[in-house]
C-alpha cells in the first residue's frame, strides 16, 4: 500500500511532536501503547517521515533488499571519503535509492545557503562516485525530502544584503525563501541531480500547510519511488 497524503500529514505532525509515526497514529486514534516511545526525546525529528518513505520500498523485501534508515549510513564519495545518507536501499550490488531528509525551522537567512549547498554538493559528489565505479554499475536513484516552516519570514520577500557584481536570475527578484526553495528543488530535479524531490511547508505544530509545487510534492515522490521499485523488480 503506497503512502497517502494523510500519511505524510501525520508524519509532519509527528515531526513537530518529536514522535515516530506509530506513536503519532496511536495518538490520533486515542490508543497509546504503554511501551511506545512517545515524545521522550523531544525536539524536532524527521524519524516519522523517514519511516514512511522507507516503507515505500517494502515491495522489494521478497528480493532480499536491505533498507537502512537509522544510525550512520555512509556511502562513498568522490570529493570526500564518505557521506551519511538518511535512507539507503540496496539490493545485491545495486544502490536502489539514497534519500536525504532535511528540515528548516526559523533562521531562514542563516540556513538557506547552507541547505542549498548541501543539496547540490551531496548529489554532485555521489554521481561522480558512481561515474568512478564506487557505488556499483547500475545507475543509482537519488531523492531529497525537505520540510520547512511556513512563517512570515519564510513567505515575505527577502531583503538581500549587497549588490551582486552581475545581474542575478530574474526569477529571484523580490522572492521569498519559500519561492527560492521551489526554484531550487524544481531545478535539482529538472537537471537530474535528483530523481525526485519533495518540498513540504508546515505551520508550527500542525501538519502539511502546503506543497507549493506539484513537480516536487509527496504525490510525485510516491509515484517516483513506485517507478524505481518496478524497475528493480524488472531486473530480477
Amino acid at each position: 500500500m503506497t503512502a497517502s497524503y494523510e500519511d505524510y500529514d501525520a508524519a509532519v505532525k509527528a515531526f513537530w511532536a518529536g514522535r515516530d509515526l506509530q506513536t503519532q497514529k496511536q495518538a490520533e486514534t486515542g490508543k497509546i501503547d504503554a511501551g511506545t516511545r512517545g515524545s521522550v526525546t523531544g525536539g524536532l525529528h524527521l524519524n516519522a517521515l523517514q519511516e514512511l518513505i522507507a516503507r515505500e520500498f517494502s515491495p522489494l523485501a521478497d528480493l532480499g533488499t536491505t533498507v537502512r534508515q537509522t544510525g550512520n549510513i555512509p556511502l562513498p564519495g568522490y570529493y570526500r571519503r564518505t557521506k551519511n545518507w538518511d535512507i539507503v536501499v540496496t539490493y545485491k550490488d545495486i544502490l536502489v535509492a539514497a534519500i536525504e531528509c532535511k528540515s528548516q525551522v526559523g533562521s531562514f537567512g542563516n540556513n538557506f545557503n547552507n541547505r542549498t549547498e548541501e543539496a547540490i554538493g551531496n548529489a554532485v559528489d555521489l554521481w561522480r562516485a558512481y561515474e568512478a565505479g564506487l557505488v556499483g554499475t547500475t545507475k543509482p536513484w537519488l531523492g531529497f525530502v525537505f520540510v520547512f516552516e511556513h512563517a512570515p519570514r519564510s513567505t515575505a520577500p527577502v531583503h538581500d544584503q549587497g549588490k551582486p557584481l552581475y545581474r542575478t536570475d530574474p526569477v529571484f527578484d523580490n522572492s521569498s525563501y519559500t519561492t527560492r526553495y521551489q526554484v531550487l528543488f524544481q531545478r535539482l530535479v529538472r537537471e537530474r541531480l535528483y530523481d525526485a524531490a519533495c518540498l513540504i511547508s508546515t505551520v508550527n505544530g500542525e501538519g502539511i500547510y502546503d506543497e507549493p509545487m506539484p513537480e516536487v510534492s509527496t504525490r510525485n515522490l510516491t509515484a517516483a519511488i513506485a517507478g524505481r521499485v518496478a524497475y528493480i523488480k524488472g531486473l530480477t
